[in-house]
Parts: structure tokens; sequence; C-alpha cells
């Protein structure tokens, strides 16, 4: 298949994947459930009900250190009161006046929810222990610039058991690695708007390390949540949200724009809850209770389309009109799966395809499954973008063909027989198992024999193929192609004329 970047090669100047937004979670695992902090106590001779006299001086050293840090930086602790306040937009004034240099930005308090502790006494068993609760305690977030990682922040409690989110982009960290590397660029934002050398660039994003990226985590929680070290622990890290963006990047707007619109249009009325499960190399299971599904907005930066599957989703947008970003955003990395080491309670162990782990080390196996995504989906919307090969395509389809003197008639798309047959071929759950008579004889209600005729009608036009040494057919390049530009002219050339 012929990827729309290669197609509109002329009108781009580079393409790149790699991280966009990193939201990572640092917790002190001994301490972070309440069983963990009651033995902490006990161990350390402390009454379960003296808890939060054991926590206050806590609170007090990290608050002496937000003011240190300030004052030594030079920069005032802005209190915010109000919900809905954009920290971005405060962040983004600070940088214009002060530039873009590293060091403190700015530091931001809060009172925000947080997870803590309650003490509690059983009357039933006579045991005394901490229970997990929810409050309210104050905030601080450090914005940084940093040579390594870009602008982000860190968000620290005041309050035990001192979980820490940690904010970075992975485009500031691929562009720390430029400059390292000798490798002229620029950027709009959190995107790169020229590259010297792209294959190279592409080269350093697949191999950004997780060692470093791990150092300098520990030097976040050292700076700035230093309370830890009483507690002689670290931190583990692990990911909350993760981005991954692919760029296609256009040389002037208007190229883009030209095909643009086409593009969202179609995937509206094309993208269906199997197609998104493609997308997220899953396979869409009955059982699933999960919401899958469609989303399309327009923003100042440009119109987006979104498909959403549970805690993953993959979208769409036209990035200061001149970038088309596909962008797999997961916010439980366990949703992908990859070949690992798993051991079992019995002390077991073997290697199998299992769910991710959500530590940061996860990154690299986790890139690769958000990379496939995105390229599922590149290979899906270029399958309709080219307007004059889709007709070719679809007058060869449309018309009758002979095979062993014997006529099989084209498939009509306005025909309701032949549009709920090509549907059907075209469930997501078969692009990557296959399907098999016995599955067209349950989802159409034929006969075995029709059944295996229209396989062969399938065939002859070269809709379909057969899998080596099985009984198991696959849609051709052809026709995924085909059929989705089918779709294409149903649904936004045929139904809305009927609508009128």
């Amino acid at each position: 298949m012929e990827l729309l970047t290669e197609t509109y090669k002329r009108d781009i100047s580079c393409v790149l994947s790699c991280y966009d937004r990193l939201i990572i979670s640092g917790t002190l695992p001994e301490i972070s459930y309440s069983q963990g902090m009651t033995s902490y106590m006990y161990q350390n001779g402390i009454r379960i009900f003296d808890y939060p006299k054991f926590a206050e001086p806590f609170k007090e050293s990290i608050r002496s250190n937000a003011e240190r840090i300030a004052k030594e930086n030079e920069v005032e602790i802005e209190f915010i009161r109000k919900s809905g306040i954009r920290k971005e937009s405060i962040i983004s004034d600070k940088i214009k006046k002060r530039g873009d240099h590293p060091g403190i930005v700015h530091i931001i308090s809060a009172m925000e929810g947080c997870n803590t502790y309650k003490p509690w006494h059983d009357k039933t068993t006579g045991k005394t222990f901490l229970k997990p609760s929810t409050s309210k305690c104050l905030h601080y977030y450090f914005y940084f610039i940093d040579e390594q990682v870009g602008l982000g922040y860190v968000r620290v409690p005041t309050w035990s058991p001192f979980r820490l989110q940690v904010y970075v982009n992975g485009h500031n960290l691929l562009a720390s690695e430029l400059k390292q590397a000798g490798v002229k660029f620029s950027m709009i934002d959190n995107a790169f708007d020229s590259l010297e050398d792209a294959g190279k660039a592409q080269d350093l994003s697949d191999k950004i390390s997780i060692e470093k990226l791990h150092r300098k985590l520990d030097e976040f929680a050292w700076q700035f949540c230093p309370v830890y070290k009483d507690f002689n622990l670290r931190y583990h890290w692990s990911v909350m949200q993760a981005e991954y963006a692919t760029d296609i990047v256009f040389k002037k707007q208007e190229s883009l724009q030209a095909i643009y619109g086409e593009l969202v249009a179609t995937a509206i009325h094309t993208v269906k809850p199997e197609n998104i499960a493609t997308f997220l190399g899953q396979k869409l299971d009955p059982r699933y209770k999960g919401e899958v599904g469609n989303n399309y907005n327009v923003r100042i930066e440009g119109s987006r389309i979104k498909h959403s599957m549970g805690s993953v989703s993959i979208k769409m947008y036209d990035k200061f009109h001149k970038i088309l970003r596909i962008e797999t955003t997961s916010n439980d990395i366990s949703f992908f799966k990859h070949f690992r080491e798993v051991v079992h309670r019995d002390g077991t162990t073997s290697h199998k395809m299992a769910s991710l782990k959500k530590n940061i080390y996860s990154l690299s196996f986790l890139a690769d499954n958000l990379k496939a995504s995105n390229k599922r989906y590149l290979e899906f919307i270029s399958a309709f973008d080219n307007k004059e090969v889709g007709r070719k395509r679809l007058e060869k389809i449309t018309s009758s063909k002979s095979d062993n003197n014997r006529n099989y008639k084209g498939f009509n798309f306005f025909n309701v027989n032949d549009l709920v047959i090509l549907t059907a071929i075209a469930r997501g759950e078969f692009n990557i198992n296959g399907f098999r008579n016995k599955n067209m004889q349950k989802l159409l209600g034929f006969n075995g024999s029709k059944v295996s005729r229209l396989i062969k009608r399938l065939r002859v036009h070269g809709l379909i193929k057969k899998a080596a040494n099985s009984y198991k057919y696959y849609l051709t390049k052809i026709g995924k192609k085909t059929i989705i530009m089918a779709q294409k002219i149903k649904e936004l050339v045929m139904v809305p004329a009927y609508c009128y």
C-alpha cells in the first residue's frame, strides 16, 4: 500500500515519530499503602493515633524547601484559589517575560485532593492500624526548564505518602539529544517544524535512554521532595500517561489543508469500533464492556478527530494547520502486551505475551506498540486519500469477471445484499485473525455452499486471499481500499442526498 507520506512526499519536509506528553508517578512502595505505613510506624515505635503529629514536620519541611527554592531563584510562590485556572497559561506568560533559559520558571501552590491515611481501632479484633482515606492538602507545582528534559513540572504534595507527579515532553527530550548530536532543527511549541536529518532524528528517538531519564527523575525527587530521605527509601517511577506522536510535517499549510478536510470527513464516517480495536492491536471481543467511539471537535490550533477504546485513544489533527499529527494516548499502559518473562504464583517462570508493566522501563516496549498503532492508522487513512485511484479500483470491482468460463458479477455498493457482505468481511477482528466459511455463515445466515460461492466471487475480484495451508481468508490491500471507498461513497454521498 502506498502511504500518504509517499503519495505527497514532494509536499512533505519530514516525518518523525516520538513520545510527546509523559506523566510519570513517583511512589515510595513501602509506605504507599496503608498496611505498609502501619508496619513502618510499628517498626519505628510510633503510635498509630500519633500519625497526624508524625506527618506534620514533613509538611513543614516541604514548605520550607519550596520557599528556599523560590528565594534562590528569585520567584514568588503563586497560590491559586480558584479551580479552572489554566496553569499552562500562567507558565507561558512567565516564559515570555524570563526567556527559555534553564532554571526554575515558576512555583504554583494549590489545595488539591490527595490520598492519605487515618488512624483506626477495630474493637472486634482489638487491632489498631491506618486505613486509606482521601483529603485535601497543599500541593506545590515546580515548573522548570531543564537542559535534558526541557520544560516540565514536578507536583509535590505536602502530606504523606508523598506521591509525586512529573510531567515531561518527549519532543523536548529528543531536542536535547539532537543538540548533542549536532543535528539542526526548529520547533513550534511541542513539534519539530524542520529537521536537518530526519533519519538521524528518528534513530535518536528510538534510542532515548530510560536510564538517563530515571536519573533525572531521582534528581527531581531529591531537589523538590527531600523528606523522602528521612524514610531511607527510594522512589519507584511508573507511567501514568503516555502520548506517542507521528508528525507528518508539510512544507506549506495549504498543502496539508488541501487534503485534511477530506481525511477527517471520511474518518468520521468510516472508522467503526472494530477498526479502532485493530488500530490499537486488539480484537473487539463481544464481551468487551468498555466505551468505544469517535469524537470530533474544532480547536484554535485546528480540528481533531479522536477514536477511543477504554483507557486508550488515537487521534488525528492538523497542528498549526501545517503538521498532520497522528497520536496514540494511553492512560493505562497495561492495555498493551509484549513478549516477556512472567513469574507465576508458584514461583515458576515462563516467557509469553503479557501486559506491559507500568514502570518506566516499559517505555521502550510501549513505544513499539504506540508507533505500530499510529502506522496502522496511517495505512487506513492512506487507503481513502487518493480519489482518482479509488475511482479506478471501484470500477474494477463493480465490473463482471470471468474465471474458468464462468462469469462472476461485480459488486454493487448500493445494493443492500452486497453492502452487507462487504461490511461483514471488513470487520476488524477478521483483519487480525482472518475469517472462515463458518464465520460468514454465522454473520450472513447463508448455508455453507452459498458462502463457498461468495468466497469464490470475492477471490475472483481480488478482494480476498486465502492464507497458505489453511481455510482462512484475509482482505487484500485492494480489498481494504475499495471497501473503504465504497463506505465513503455511501455515507458521504448517497446518505446525505436522501436527507433533503
